[in-house]
């Protein structure tokens, strides 16, 4: 007769990495299933290399779903301090950059060494390919190295994003399959598409406000040959409602645009009209001057003022025309996914499906760039294993 483990955990990621964990430390058998060759990849690569482990502003108001409430129980009952002093624990040395962004000072395999010590115990099979999962008695999960039986199954095989490393809507067929409804998904804090790409500007960056209606970001931007790109956009574009919604960007955050310009103006009135743009980039000033300043032959002196307000506006107000986003091959994350309606906020367990639990991006929560998103998947990827680790 085939072992039956308490918990077989669909994905070895830093989500199901943090539930087999935490399931084996309160003393259930645990099996971690994982189609990749190793563990963790997409740590790997984030934070270039360096992994933005976590954020220590974390809180709910930090992340869209379908239900912004959902996400305030695991967030508390396992926090960022939490996460960190386990860090320290493992002896891992790390730096805040930006406010509250916590990265590790050496490498990101320093995060998924860490997991896969504190996963000790648990069996682990990689290049593993899941066929079907039902449910009977226990569960019964096919692969093409056999069959396993588990008592609790967790769906933490990510989103669609980054294809490249693997991503699979496994989690999300698997979902659908045990009756769990799932909100749309798209691809989230990705750049954005020119409708007319600008490849002169490529490189360009610069700080800009970023905004849709209400919410915006104060942060950095680039151009790249399609489109946009930068802290900004990438959280700017997760509030989209639909590819070409465009967000609204303010070139001169934190200034009034009409007055800096009228300031140069005064400051420099036999200058000629480009000089308006001085507090750009070069190569953005010149591109903006030759498309809205070059009938002008005037100084700025007899510059009329209609024309100055007009400037500004394009400046601190531009609402780039879009085709679309870099989809998930360029996304961070996938916004969307399993519905939050379905599952208990506690434990991440499916209401109607005793014993099937769904964490990490598989969940309709996504965080904002900055650490966030893994914060999400520590903090449900203990929910869930406290919960199994609590029926062994």
């Amino acid at each position: 007769m085939n072992k039956i483990f308490d918990a077989v955990i669909l994905g070895a990621g830093a989500a199901g990495l943090m539930a087999a964990a935490t399931a084996r430390k309160g003393g259930a058998s645990v099996l971690v299933l994982d189609h990749s060759a190793e563990a963790g990849r997409k740590i790997l690569i984030s934070g270039g290399g360096r992994c933005n482990f976590t954020n220590l502003a974390t809180k709910a108001d930090n992340f869209l779903s379908a239900n912004r409430h959902f996400m305030r129980s695991a967030l508390a009952g396992y926090t960022p301090r939490d996460f960190l002093t386990l860090v320290e624990r493992h002896g891992i040395s790390w730096e805040e950059k930006a406010e509250g962004q916590l990265f590790c000072a050496n490498s990101a395999r320093d995060i998924v060494s860490l997991l896969l010590r504190e996963a000790e115990g648990c069996e682990m099979r990689f290049s593993t390919a899941i066929r079907s999962v039902t449910k009977g008695d226990v569960f019964h999960i096919q692969t093409d190295m056999g069959e396993f039986s588990a008592r609790n199954v967790v769906l933490a095989t990510g989103g669609l994003s980054i294809p490249k490393l693997g991503a699979s809507d496994l989690s999300l067929r698997l979902a659908r399959q045990f009756g769990l409804s799932v909100v749309p998904t798209v691809p989230g804090l990705v750049p954005l598409t020119f409708e007319t790409p600008l490849p002169e500007l490529a490189g360009v960056s610069l700080p800009v406000r970023a905004s849709m209606g209400k919410i915006g970001f104060t942060d950095g931007m680039v151009f790249t040959h399609r489109g946009i790109s930068g802290p900004a956009i990438l959280q700017i574009s997760s509030y989209q409602n639909g590819p070409l919604d465009a967000p609204v960007i303010d070139m001169l955050p934190g200034r009034d645009a009409r007055e800096a310009l009228g300031a140069i103006k005064k400051a420099r009135p036999r200058a000629e009209p480009p000089s308006l743009l001085q507090d750009l980039p070069q190569r953005l000033a010149r591109h903006i001057a030759d498309n809205t300043l070059s009938d002008l032959t005037c100084t700025l002196a007899n510059l009329p003022d209609k024309r100055i307000a007009s400037l500004a506006a394009q400046i601190s107000a531009w609402k780039p025309k879009l085709s679309g986003t870099e989809g998930y091959a360029k996304a961070e994350v996938m916004k969307g996914g399993i519905d939050t309606r379905v599952l208990s906020s506690k434990t991440m367990e499916a209401r109607d499906v005793p014993g099937l639990f769904a964490i990490g991006e598989a969940v309709d929560v996504t965080g904002w760039l900055g650490g966030y998103n893994f914060q999400w998947a520590w903090s449900s990827g203990v929910a869930a294993g406290r919960a199994i680790a609590e029926r062994h």
